[in-house]
């Protein structure tokens, strides 16, 4: 027998309601983080928006310890879960380590491309700080919190990533925005 209240049902309703809203920037956050594996990224989302239901059931929502953005702790939830599952994966294995490049391919698909592969070389943690700092638009402190590091931390890392990526794109940022 199914217990049909009205509390749980507006609680559901008001979930789907973020989950509608912001299922296609928590994808598109995802296939940045995991360096284009849409595959896991599918599965990054799915775990968060589990975990966030869980929360969601047990009123964190609404009563005291209240989460005033739930959008922005769906995506925060996001980022902890990815940085767990790289601590705990045994290798980085991969079906390709290379993307096809179909015939007439456009500059921006080209240049998106060569993102996802330079971020994919990078240490995860470098790759959550770039996401979050300048995908997600995230100020240094939102960025500490989600990662659970200090400001200083994320500062350090941020400079360091970019320099980072500088490294691993070298020349081909520039032929591929000047095309």
């Amino acid at each position: 027998m199914r217990w049909t209240g009205t509390g749980r049902e507006a609680k559901d309703a008001e979930f789907l309601e973020l989950v509608s809203g912001r299922a296609g920037h928590l994808y598109r956050s995802a296939c940045l983080l995991t360096s284009g594996d849409t595959h896991y990224a599918e599965d990054l989302v799915q775990e968060a928006l589990s975990r966030m239901y869980v929360l969601w059931r047990r009123s964190a929502f609404t009563g005291r310890g209240r989460i005033d953005n739930p959008a922005a702790y769906t995506h925060t939830v996001m980022v902890r879960t990815f940085l767990a599952q790289q601590r705990r994966r045994s290798s980085g294995e991969r079906p390709s380590d290379a993307l096809p490049e179909p015939e007439g391919q456009d500059p921006d698909s080209t240049l998106r491309l060569t993102l996802l592969d330079a971020l994919g070389r990078m240490p995860p943690k470098d790759r959550a700080v770039l996401v979050l700092r300048y995908w997600e638009d995230r100020s240094v402190e939102e960025t500490a919190e989600a990662m659970r590091v200090s400001s200083g931390a994320v500062r350090t890392r941020s400079t360091r990533a970019l320099a980072r990526l500088r490294v691993l794109l070298g020349d081909s940022l520039t032929e591929l925005a000047i095309r």
